[in-house]
This record gives C-alpha cells, sequence and structure tokens, in this order.
C-alpha cells in the first residue's frame, strides 16, 4: 500500500481516503509549513477550546513529519492529550509539500499571499516542466500570477522544453516543431488514423486533426500554424467586434479564486460599457463557435486565432471588482456565467477532444442554442443601454 502511494502524482492523491490511526503525539515533528511566519497562536487558543474532537492530521510516514495539521497538532498538545489520529501518507518529499500547499489553500487558517506566491516559486523550481494552471491548482493562485513569477525567476530555472497540464497530458511549450514533424508524416502517410499520426508525431488527437485539416485546405507553411479567422454570418454582423474594445491597460494579477486583481488604467471606459462589451465579446464568441459547428459539429479545434477571448477575459475582473454586480445574486450568477463562458482555447479544445463521439451532434445542438441565448443576451444589453 505505501508503494502504491508513493508513486501517485500529487493531483492523485486524495488525503480523504486515507485510513484514521491513532499515534502519541512524540513521535511527530513539525512541518516543512508554507506559512512564512509558522503558526497562529490565536487559531491554536480557539482550536483547543472547542469542544468537538479535530479531525485527524495529515503526515508522511517516512519523515513522520506533519504536512497539514500543526494548528491541530499544537492545540491537542494544549489539550494535554497525549495521542492525535492521523492519515499517512507516502512519497517524495517535493511532491508531499505539494500536497501541504493545497491542504492549507482548502480548508483551516488560509495562506496569506505572500504564503501562496513563497510556495509557488518553490513548485516552479522543484516541477519547473509544470504547467502555469496546474501550479496555480496548488498554490491557490491565478495562472497570471503563477506566469508572472516564473518569468521572473528566468534564467535561475532549468529549460523544459514540455509542459504537464491538470489533466496529466505533456505538451510541448514550443508547439512549431511538433506540427512540423506532424504535418511532415501525414504527407508520407496520408491513410494514417488521427490515433496513429498522434502517437507518431507525439501530439495530441486535436492538434493532428488541425493540422491534417491545413494541409487539406493547402497550407504547407513551416509548422503549418497559420489558421484563417473565422467571422460571424452577415445575419450577426451587429454583434460587437472584439478588436474594436478599448485597450484596458495594466490589469494587476489575479488572486485566489478567480483572478479579481488590481485594475490599473482603463482610459474612459464606464464599468458599464465594459459590462456591455464582455457580454457582447462572449455571444459573438459562442455565435463563432455556433457558426463553425454547423459544418462540422465539434471538430473544428478553438485557437486564438479563431475568436480572440483576451479581451473579453480581461475585462471579467472589472466586472468582478465592480460592487453593484458582486454584491447582489444575480451578479453573482452572472459573474460565474461570463467566465465559464470566457475559457481559454486550450481549455475548449479539451473539453471538446473529450467528447464522445455518440454524443457529438447532441453537444453541437447545445453549444449551437447556447450561442443563440449568449446572442439575445447581448443584444438586450445593448438595447437598455441605448435607451439610457
Amino acid at each position: 500500500m505505501a508503494a502504491v502511494e508513493a508513486e501517485k502524482k500529487p493531483w492523485e492523491i486524495r488525503p480523504h481516503s486515507l485510513p484514521v490511526e491513532r499515534i502519541p503525539v512524540d513521535l511527530l515533528w513539525s512541518a516543512d509549513s508554507p506559512r512564512l511566519v509558522g503558526e497562529n497562536a490565536d487559531h491554536i487558543r480557539v482550536l483547543a477550546e472547542a469542544g468537538s474532537d479535530l479531525p485527524p492530521i495529515l503526515v508522511h510516514r517516512p519523515t513522520m513529519r506533519v504536512i497539514d495539521g500543526m494548528h491541530r497538532l499544537r492545540a491537542t498538545v494544549l489539550r494535554g492529550e497525549r495521542e492525535i489520529a492521523v492519515r499517512f501518507l507516502d512519497g517524495y518529499e517535493p511532491d508531499v509539500f505539494i500536497v501541504a500547499v493545497q491542504a492549507n489553500t482548502t480548508h483551516g487558517l488560509p495562506l496569506t499571499r505572500a504564503d501562496r506566491n513563497a510556495a509557488a516559486t518553490r513548485i516552479i523550481h522543484s516541477h519547473p516542466q509544470w504547467s502555469d494552471r496546474m501550479i496555480a491548482s496548488f498554490a491557490g493562485l491565478s495562472p497570471k500570477t503563477v506566469g508572472s513569477i516564473r518569468r521572473r525567476l528566468g534564467d535561475d530555472l532549468p529549460a523544459a522544453p514540455v509542459r504537464i497540464g491538470r489533466d496529466g497530458r505533456t505538451r510541448p511549450v514550443d508547439s512549431s516543431s511538433a506540427r512540423a514533424a506532424t504535418g511532415e508524416f501525414i504527407r508520407t502517410h496520408p491513410d494514417a488514423t488521427l490515433r496513429q499520426i498522434a502517437g507518431a508525431a507525439g501530439v495530441s488527437r486535436s492538434t493532428a486533426r488541425d493540422v491534417r485539416r491545413k494541409l487539406e485546405e493547402g497550407d504547407q507553411g513551416p509548422g503549418v500554424v497559420a489558421r484563417p479567422r473565422l467571422v460571424p454570418s452577415p445575419q450577426h454582423q451587429d454583434a460587437p467586434d472584439l478588436t474594436a474594445i478599448p485597450a484596458l491597460g495594466a490589469v494587476g494579477e489575479g488572486g485566489e479564486g478567480g483572478g479579481m486583481g488590481t485594475v490599473g488604467s482603463v482610459g474612459a471606459m464606464p464599468v458599464g460599457d465594459a459590462a456591455g462589451s464582455a457580454v457582447g465579446a462572449v455571444a459573438l464568441t459562442a455565435r463563432i463557435a455556433s457558426d463553425s459547428a454547423v459544418t462540422s459539429p465539434i471538430s473544428a479545434r478553438l485557437t486564438p486565432a479563431d475568436a480572440d477571448l483576451s479581451a473579453a477575459a480581461d475585462l471579467i475582473p472589472i466586472l468582478k471588482r465592480d460592487p453593484s454586480i458582486r454584491f447582489t445574486d444575480s451578479g453573482r450568477l452572472l459573474l460565474r456565467l461570463l467566465d465559464a463562458a470566457t475559457l481559454p482555447p486550450d481549455e475548449w479544445n479539451r473539453l471538446i477532444e473529450s467528447v464522445p463521439a455518440h454524443c457529438v451532434d447532441m453537444v453541437a445542438n447545445v453549444a449551437r442554442a447556447c450561442g443563440e441565448v449568449w446572442l439575445n443576451v447581448a443584444q438586450e444589453v445593448d438595447s437598455r443601454a441605448a435607451q439610457r
């Protein structure tokens, strides 16, 4: 059992599924804690005075160091108790630290922003091959913040030609060479299946599909990277143009749970106009996906060239900071829907790739219906703005 746990990746570990044991508190060592200032004495007293039993702590079996639960351990000692409930975890110490960081960002006394930044820095050093999104999911930061930390570290990091995503899949940092190899394999093996192409070139099937489609359209450029831009159908030309959204200036790094960072210069665009532009941008994106699905449901791979979501996504933090939206139930629901609709292209690609073949038509129909709904939302918001 210990060997099996040791072989698990950090994202595969489920601490709450581990059995609970009781051991003497004298056997335990203090944690390799992500907290820069150590334990909080007030929090320890609150736990010690609580009448109920404390949840089991998490302990690294090979070293007997506490992974998660130092406050509970101190409170147990303060109560005068000699034993404590624990869950044992086996694994390599760098991975165990990551589990400790994640545990401290999801319950108990939360880590400070400085704690999380320091933890992300350490994880980047120990796991440079992990993607920004992967590290962000453990450290409780936004991917943008992790990317900023990685850039500041610069030459201190070893070169990593590939990145491992949250799905556990490996992707090249520079995809041009992989796409070029994919194109060459397709030219020499025109009858190969997507699975065969992906396996031979070391790319995902969605990438293999995209490269083959470009070759069929006559794109013979290096890496077959260029892609024609999709435009909305003529009957929807009144939808807002994403390229017409004013430049936002500097938008601060996102914070925990949704990137509500400090907003920099936003020019003269009022928040109300930003809301209308964001909804319109999302509607246009949904409509583009809907129109493209008519000829080939779910088969077209979304890329930044299909619909520039970055401008719309940059408006979300502005809306999240608007009290008139964030402090109402309807406003919070709207923010959640907009946030989900502005997923980055790689996330949409992952979702599209996961659609089973027997569900393709149903998913395409639902996506088209959602596109119509978002288009109607954009038009209603535009009409309200025009009436003011």
